[in-house]
C-alpha cells in the first residue's frame, strides 16, 4: 500500500500489479489509484514538459458507451503535477476534426498561454500542436479543460497539482484527487438546443396538485394561488436551480458512475488530504461524508485558515482541499446535484471491498422569495401584495443617478455607475403588507426587456448563507464568511473605484447576459488599469446562483470591510438576489475572460472579456 511518504521511495520500482486495463497501479501515488476491482485511476504526468493530444474515443460510463473527448485517452485528462518555481512546457496537439483549447483554470500566466479562443488565441486547429510555456508562480489544486465549443461536457477536463516549494501548513499522509463531473450521453449540442427551445425541459420536479393542497393548508388559498400567479409570471417555479438535471446527468467523480463505486484505500490513523475539484459542465455539488467531519485547508488553491465543517455546497470549477482522519470502518463520499436529482459517490475504506451506506437523497430544496431580490416574502399574504411594486418591473420615470466620468470610460465598462445613492419613491410598496428589515433599493441602469426577465430591486450580501437547501441540515455548512486567508493579503489597499455588473437572464427564452447585453452583441470589453486596486460588486437579477469566474487574477472577497485576510478566489457563487463585492488588483496586462462557468450560461451569452491596460480609454498621460 502506498502513501505519500513511501512514494518517493517506491516510484522508480517495477509495477508488480496491472489492472484490468493495463495501467501499472504500483506506478501511480495513493492519490491518482482506486483500489476498486476493475477500476483503473487517473494517469499521472509529472516533470516539466508535457505532451498532450487531444481526441475522441468511446468511453464506459457505469458500464453504458459513450462518446467522450480525451487527453492521452484519459477521462478524466491525466493529473499533471508540477512545482512552483518550475518553467512548464506542454505541446498540445489536436486529434480532433474541429478546433479545441486548454484552459489553465487559475493559474496565473502570461494571458497569450491562457487558452481562450477568440480572447487570447485562435484556438488549435486539427492535426495542428501549440505550445503552451509560462513559468509556475504558485501552488494548490488546480484543473484544466477546453474552452472551446461545449468539449468540456464530453470530458475534456483534468486536474493539476502544484506542489509548494516550502512546503506544507498542515501535515497529512496520503492524498486523493477527486474530480467531480456531470456526463450526458446527449449530444452536448442537441441538449443546448433543446435549453433554447424549452428552459425547462430538464426539470421533471416540478409542483403537483399533492403540494398545491399543502400549501393552501399551511399558508391559505389565497396566498397559495398568489404564489403560483407570481412565479407564473416569471416563467419560472420555485424548483428551477438547474438547467440540466439527472434526468440527463449521469454524476461522476473520477471519471466513474455511481454504480463503479471508485474507492479510495487508507490506514487507520492516516490523515487524508482530498483534493477536490468540481470540473462539471452545470453542475453546482453539495459535498459532505456522513459521519466524517472535513477540515477545509485550500479554496480555489490557496490556503485558508483551516476549519472543520459537515458540508459545503461547490460551484463549477471552484476546489476545495479537505482533510479527514477516518477510522477503521468505510465511508461514503457523497456529493448531491443541487437541485437533488441525482449524486456521485465514493467509498473511502480500509480494505477492498467494503462499503458503507448510500444516504438517500435529501427533499427536494425550492427557491424563496429571499432568492427574488434580498426580500423573505415568507410569512406575507401574497394575495394582498402588489407585486408590480415589488420591483419586478422597473419604473420608467426612475432618472439615471448622476456619474462621475472623470476616471473612467463607463460605455467601455458597459455599465454606469452612481455617484451617490438614487432617491427611491417609497410610495409604491405597500408597507402594512411587508417587513423592510431596512433593505435599500438597488438601481438598475439596465433595461428590462426581452433579455432581462427579472431584477432585484433589495439585494443583499449572502455571503453568510450555506447555499440553497443547506439552512437546516442540522450539521455544520461551510459558507464563504468561514472562510479566513491563511496568510495576509498581499495588496491591502482600498479600492479606489467600483464597476457594478449585473447577472441577468431570461429563463424562458434561455438568455444569459451581463448588463442584459449577451456576449454577442458587446461592442467593448470591461477596462481595467495596470496595478489600480477596485472593487467589482456584482448583482444576481436572476432566479440561478452563479459561479462567475475571472481569469488571470485572484479577487478578495469581501467578507469583512478592512479585513486583511479575506478569503482569494478565482471562482465564487452568486446567489439569486445577492449583492456581493470582491477587491481586485489589477496586475496581469492583457485580455481575460471573465464569465458564469456553467457552460450553457457562458455558451449563450453570460461573458466578457477583462482588458487590463496601462491606461483607462480616454485617460491621458
Amino acid at each position: 500500500m502506498f502513501n505519500r511518504r513511501d512514494f518517493l521511495k517506491t516510484a522508480a520500482t517495477a509495477g508488480t500489479f496491472i489492472g484490468s486495463h493495463g495501467i501499472s497501479t504500483a506506478l501511480l501515488p495513493a492519490w491518482a489509484q482506486s483500489e476498486s476491482p476493475d477500476l483503473s485511476g487517473i494517469k499521472v504526468l509529472s516533470g516539466t514538459e508535457f505532451d498532450l493530444e487531444v481526441g475522441k474515443k468511446t468511453v464506459f460510463i457505469d458500464g453504458k458507451p459513450g462518446n467522450g473527448i480525451t487527453v492521452n485517452n484519459q477521462l478524466p485528462a491525466p493529473l499533471l503535477r508540477w512545482k512552483e518555481g518550475d518553467d512548464i512546457t506542454l505541446r498540445v496537439k489536436n486529434n480532433l476534426a474541429v478546433d479545441t483549447s486548454i484552459h489553465w483554470h487559475g493559474i496565473l500566466l502570461p494571458f497569450q498561454m491562457d487558452g481562450v479562443p477568440g480572447v487570447t488565441y485562435p484556438g488549435i486547429k486539427p492535426d495542428e500542436t501549440f505550445t503552451y510555456k509560462f513559468p509556475v508562480k504558485q501552488a494548490g489544486t488546480f484543473w484544466y479543460h477546453s474552452h472551446s465549443g461545449l468539449q468540456e461536457q464530453s470530458g475534456h477536463y483534468g486536474p493539476i497539482i502544484i506542489e509548494p516549494k516550502n512546503g506544507y501548513p498542515q501535515e497529512f499522509d496520503r492524498e486523493y484527487v477527486m474530480v467531480l463531473s456531470d456526463w450526458t450521453f446527449e449530444n452536448p449540442h442537441r441538449l443546448f438546443d433543446k435549453l433554447k427551445k424549452m428552459g425547462h425541459g430538464y426539470n421533471y420536479q416540478q409542483r403537483d396538485l399533492a403540494e398545491f393542497l399543502a400549501d393552501v393548508r399551511k399558508n391559505g388559498l389565497g396566498a397559495t394561488i398568489a404564489d403560483r400567479n407570481m412565479w407564473g409570471a416569471m416563467r419560472m417555479t420555485p424548483t428551477d436551480l438547474s438547467d440540466v438535471t439527472g434526468a440527463s446527468y449521469t454524476y461522476l467523480i473520477n471519471g466513474h458512475g455511481p454504480t463503479d463505486n471508485w474507492t479510495g484505500i487508507f490506514e487507520p490513523g492516516e490523515r487524508i488530504r482530498l483534493r477536490i475539484i468540481n470540473s462539471s459542465a452545470m453542475t453546482i455539488f453539495k459535498v459532505r461524508i456522513p459521519g466524517l467531519p472535513m477540515t477545509v485547508v485550500q479554496a480555489d488553491g490557496l490556503d485558508v485558515k483551516p476549519i472543520e465543517t459537515d458540508e459545503f455546497q461547490m460551484g463549477v470549477a471552484e476546489t476545495y482541499d479537505v482533510i479527514i482522519e477516518p477510522k477503521n470502518r468505510a465511508y461514503t463520499f457523497m456529493c448531491e446535484s443541487i437541485e437533488r436529482a441525482g449524486f456521485s459517490r465514493a467509498t473511502f475504506a480500509p480494505r477492498t471491498g467494503m462499503t458503507a451506506e448510500v444516504p438517500a437523497l435529501r427533499e427536494r430544496p425550492k427557491l424563496t422569495m429571499k432568492d427574488m431580490g434580498g426580500m423573505d416574502h415568507g410569512d406575507m399574504d401574497m394575495s394582498e401584495m402588489d407585486h408590480a411594486a415589488m420591483g419586478h418591473d422597473m419604473p420608467a420615470s426612475d432618472p439615471e443617478p448622476e456619474m462621475d466620468h472623470s476616471q473612467m470610460d463607463h460605455s467601455s465598462m458597459g455599465h454606469n455607475m452612481p455617484a451617490e445613492e438614487p432617491v427611491v419613491d417609497h410610495s409604491m410598496m405597500d408597507h402594512n403588507q411587508m417587513e423592510m428589515d431596512n433593505l435599500e433599493m438597488q438601481t438598475h441602469n439596465h433595461a428590462k426587456d426581452h433579455g432581462v426577465a427579472n431584477i432585484a430591486m433589495s439585494p443583499v450580501s449572502r455571503l453568510h448563507e450555506p447555499g440553497i437547501g443547506l439552512e437546516n441540515t442540522g450539521h455544520r455548512v461551510l459558507t464563504y464568511m468561514d472562510l479566513e486567508a491563511l496568510v495576509m493579503n498581499p495588496d491591502m489597499r482600498p479600492p479606489g473605484r467600483e464597476i457594478e455588473l449585473h447577472l441577468t437572464s431570461n429563463m424562458e427564452r434561455y438568455m444569459w447576459s451581463f448588463d442584459g447585453i449577451k456576449f454577442s452583441e458587446i461592442k467593448d470589453n470591461i477596462f481595467f488599469k495596470k496595478d489600480e486596486r477596485l472593487r467589482l460588486t456584482m448583482v444576481n437579477d436572476t432566479m440561478m446562483p452563479h459561479p462567475i469566474h475571472l481569469h488571470g487574477m485572484f479577487f478578495d472577497v469581501v467578507t469583512v470591510e478592512g479585513s486583511h485576510f479575506k478569503p482569494r478566489k478565482h471562482t465564487i457563487i452568486v446567489k439569486p438576489g445577492e449583492k456581493l463585492s470582491v477587491d481586485i488588483t489589477a496586475d496581469a496586462i492583457g485580455d481575460w475572460a471573465f464569465h458564469c462557468h456553467l457552460m450553457y450560461h457562458m455558451h449563450a451569452g453570460m461573458f466578457r472579456v477583462v482588458s487590463v491596460r496601462d491606461q483607462l480609454p480616454g485617460e491621458t498621460s
